[in-house]
């Protein structure tokens, strides 16, 4: 009978038209964990350009986040303008985290990279 299969083989093989194939396990998912050293190395805040926000807006976001100054934080902002990204902060994964939170708070978009 084309198409049928053997209920004893049922998780054996599978049918595929008139010829029996072995069913092939999926290989395991690769999990990266990462180690003590590669969390405190030296990881990075990129801020990408979007056509969302004023200038007034990302600055005032980048203050609040880095703690820079107000003309640091407008020379970031026309980099990531005119560039399409900079890097707006480096440091520890945990505090480059908290300046990642602290500007999508206003959804800018932005990356971890480490």
């Amino acid at each position: 009978m084309a198409g049928a299969y053997d209920r004893r083989a049922r998780s054996r093989w599978i049918v595929q038209g008139a010829v029996a194939a072995p069913v092939r396990a999926r290989p395991a998912p690769q999990v990266r964990v990462e180690t003590e050293d590669e969390v405190a190395s030296p990881w990075h805040v990129v801020l990408f350009n979007d056509d969302v926000h004023s200038f007034e807006e990302v600055i005032g976001q980048l203050v609040k986040a880095t703690r820079c100054s107000t003309d640091r934080a407008t020379e970031l902002a026309w980099q990531a303008h005119t560039e399409g990204k900079a890097v707006v902060f480096d440091g520890e994964f945990a505090e480059c985290y908290r300046v990642q939170a602290v500007l999508q708070e206003i959804a800018l978009i932005t990356e971890l990279r480490g």
